[in-house]
């Protein structure tokens, strides 16, 4: 046996060191952080670890479709080592070295096979993980006499992003690997501290006394019962959806908190409070979140989303992040999370740069009612990531090219897009607008779902995959447009059709059929599945040909406007060729009813790119 106590630290610096340099060592300690419960007991732990624990490893399938090996053990190990250090006042290691230290107490870690899932479908770069670690921890006295065996439990979820390289397909796992093993470590620490210091519980006074009498041999006394620390500790990360920790306009961003009981007891619902810049602060849907209770051991996690606005001033910005324990212990301290901002990157075509006002052009009687839905109420219905910045871009375009004033155009992103703001929208403050000279244009950018009978719901942020009386039905909002008296219509949807009820039951196609010729449909796709999205464009494929033909591609005459029919043949004739060579995939969009049946409303301008 060797003393590990000091020189397990150097040789772990010099081994991360030697891979990953300053940068690697502090993101890695800095994820090592176990809950202080108090002073190391006055006793001598030798530490034995199974290969089962030393040696762990698992595997899983990439973002390729390629498997690929996942250590564990070495993760755990360390922080089950240090849990030990944290514990115990001096911890030796077996490892057939002679040491004069001797052991009060000796424990034997073991850990059964690891359990991993990641799931990948139709979840983009972040998909959701689950890893579980079951373990054993087995106590004996310095004869060897068993004393007590404990089993420690840790099972994390959190959602994994993409490698930030050219192929993008290895996830970024190993801090789901640490936050696991570091739940299982502080499980370790409440287990050794409850059966080894007498004050911690009366149950286990028997094993305390045996431990303490071995204990007094050696010269060790038992330290003072001290006020007892704060059970809870939490963590916060600020993610963007990049990866850079800069945030930018239009970009998704999730503060993620971890919260871990390290105490003996349950602890009832606490709350998390989110502070920070008001104009940031303000795109969160809630600035404060309750987490229900958890049990010794245990932990719990939530997160704060939100979809930054697209104008960002290029400056500093700093969360705070609180915990409000509801049984009167004092809270942990705060946590801040720094980061810069900027605007939102231009692409190299500038699709992003709003164009200026047409002053030449101005439409009084048009409205656009835009909805943009990246994320939802539910985490496990599928985000699509740049749907509020689509909504958010398409309603500048209808402003700034197509003459609309500001008073005319209705956005909605994300918690502000509920079932109840969708149907305000539709069925109030359209028909207290509308005349018959107007021109209508309801855009919506997020997911859809078909039931067995082929009836077809939109998905407000509200939304629920298993109850239809918290979706929007489609068949609503025909009869709606349907008793509009506007000139012409136009709907246009980018997002992702999602089947309803068994999966190996062939369900109908989509219904997007209704209100008559005064309304013509715009589908992303054809049938079922999810309209592109591209991370260099930052848009929906479909959504990202509507902006270039707005600002003049669909111009097809030249003359400086572009015209309804203009647009719906450059979207027809343009996204398919373009998810063919861009994307290797297929998507179809469709027109409903086919655009020619509308006659002379194919004239009407939608913009006037080219009036300055």
């Amino acid at each position: 046996m060797r003393l590990h106590r000091l020189c397990v630290c150097g040789i772990l610096l010099v081994q991360l060191s030697t891979f990953g340099g300053c940068d690697t060592i502090k993101a890695r300690f800095a994820r090592q952080t176990l809950p202080d419960l108090g002073p190391p007991l006055p006793l001598t732990a030798r530490i034995e670890v199974d290969p089962s624990l030393s040696e762990a490893k698992t595997q899983y399938l990439d973002g390729c479709g390629r498997f690929r090996p996942l250590a564990i053990g070495s993760t755990a190990e360390d922080l089950l080592i240090q849990a030990a250090h944290q514990t115990f006042r001096t911890v030796v290691m077996q490892d057939g070295h002679a040491t004069d230290a001797k052991p009060d107490v000796i424990v034997r870690l073991r850990l059964l096979e690891p359990r991993l899932k990641i799931q990948t479908d139709g979840l983009y770069d972040r998909a959701p993980a689950e890893l579980g670690l079951d373990a054993f921890a087995e106590f004996f006295d310095q004869a060897g006499t068993p004393l007590a065996e404990r089993p420690l439990q840790a099972a994390r979820k959190e959602r994994l992003q993409l490698e930030l390289t050219q192929q993008r397909c290895d996830y970024v796992i190993d801090p789901l690997v640490q936050d696991t093993s570091a739940v299982l470590a502080a499980q370790f620490m409440q287990e050794a501290r409850v059966l080894f210091d007498p004050a911690a519980k009366a149950g286990t006074a028997s094993a305390a006394q045996t431990v303490a009498s071995t204990a007094q041999a050696t010269g060790s006394t038992a330290p003072p019962a001290g006020p007892a620390a704060s059970s809870l500790t939490f963590k916060a990360t600020l993610l963007d959806e990049n990866g850079n920790q800069v945030l930018e306009g239009g970009e998704r961003i999730r503060i993620r908190i971890d919260v871990v009981n390290a105490g003996s007891s349950a602890v009832p619902a606490t709350a998390v409070q989110l502070a920070g810049p008001p104009a940031l602060i303000g795109q969160f849907p809630a600035t404060k979140l309750s987490v229900g209770p958890i049990e010794p051991g245990g932990s719990k996690s939530l997160e704060f989303v939100a979809t930054l606005p697209q104008a960002l001033s290029q400056q500093q910005a700093e969360f705070q992040v609180s915990l409000i324990p509801a049984d009167g212990q004092a809270p942990p301290p705060a946590q801040a999370l720094r980061a810069a901002l900027q605007a939102a990157p231009l692409n190299g075509d500038d699709v992003d740069r709003i164009p200026p006002v047409s002053t030449g052009f101005q439409r009084r009687d048009g409205y656009l009612l835009a909805i943009g839905l990246g994320s939802y109420r539910e985490p496990h219905i599928p985000a699509r990531k740049y749907a509020g910045l689509d909504a958010e871009t398409v309603a500048a375009y209808f402003q700034t090219l197509g003459g609309l004033p500001p008073n005319n155009v209705r956005l909605l992103r994300d918690w502000g897009a509920l079932r109840p703001d969708i149907e305000e929208a539709i069925h109030d403050w359209l028909p207290s607008k509308v005349t018959k000279d107007s021109v209508v244009t309801i855009y919506f950018a997020g997911q859809a779902i078909v039931s067995p009978t082929g009836e077809t719901f939109l998905i407000p942020y509200d939304g629920s995959l298993g109850s239809t009386t918290r979706l929007y039905p489609l068949k609503e909002l025909d009869a709606a447009l349907g008793q509009l008296k506007a000139k012409q219509i136009l709907f246009i949807f980018d997002g992702t059709v999602i089947k309803s009820g068994a999966e190996r039951a062939k369900p109908p196609m989509p219904k997007w059929g209704g209100a008559g010729n005064s309304v013509l449909r715009i589908i992303g796709t054809t049938g079922f599945g999810k309209s592109l999205e591209s991370d260099d464009w930052r848009h929906g494929l479909l959504t990202y040909t509507l902006l270039r033909g707005l600002r003049g591609d669909a111009d097809s005459n030249r003359n400086g406007e572009v015209t309804l029919g203009e647009a719906t043949t450059y979207l027809l004739e343009k996204v398919s060729p373009t998810a063919r060579s861009q994307f290797k995939q297929d998507q179809q969009p469709q027109a409903l009813p086919a655009h020619q049946a509308l006659g002379k409303n194919l004239d009407i301008v939608l913009t006037a790119p080219q009036r300055r």
